[in-house]
């Protein structure tokens, strides 16, 4: 794989974990704020299918011609990162896909070194290529997959990437208790 096939593999792989964070819950689950600041699993699939739209769509002018009420003047503050009751978890889920589709489509047409500029950031940094929104893409990905983990686990205690993830220690919940606790017992001696 050359830079970019490696860079477009691991956005898709980080996609497919995202929408993996939403299998079997239910639409509450899906939504229900687990954060003070309101942070939920399918507001984070909304978010970055929104800003997936705007990086490999607007920065390089490729438009998908998708209109986003939540990113509009007068939506709220943080529209984009929650879900409102007629907004549907398939509709959020199209809405990834589709955005998906049209930054594979944006990946795929240029190159590397294709120009472009993003209209939301300073001047002095407004003035990209595609392998640095390719990198901040992936970047922002992962970041908001580590936030849908912590979200997963409060939700129903799954965690890893899928069932079996070889990257987590085998643990009975007994044994998670007992890890949890001699974690809890060194904070509070610190």
């Amino acid at each position: 794989m050359d830079e970019k096939e490696t860079l477009h593999h691991y956005l898709r792989v980080r996609r497919d974990n995202l929408l993996g964070k939403l299998d079997g819950l239910s639409a509450y689950d899906v939504r229900r704020p687990l954060t003070p600041t309101g942070t939920n699993l399918l507001g984070l699939v909304k978010h970055v299918a929104s800003m997936e739209l705007g990086y490999f769509g607007e920065v390089f002018e490729r438009p998908s011609g998708r209109h986003l009420p939540w990113l509009d003047e007068d939506a709220g503050p943080d529209a984009d990162l929650w879900v409102t009751a007629a907004e549907s978890l398939d509709s959020i889920v199209e809405l990834h896909r589709f955005a998906a589709a049209h930054s594979d489509a944006t990946i795929e047409a240029l190159p590397l070194d294709a120009p472009g500029a993003v209209p939301w950031w300073p001047e002095e940094r407004r003035h990209v290529t595609l392998h640095q929104i390719l990198v901040h893409m992936v970047a922002e990905r992962a970041h908001h997959l580590g936030h849908a983990d912590i979200l997963r686990e409060l939700i129903d205690g799954t965690a890893g990437q899928r069932p079996g993830d070889p990257n987590l220690t085998v643990r009975s919940p007994e044994e998670w208790g007992v890890h949890r606790a001699a974690i809890e017992a060194a904070a509070r001696q610190a």
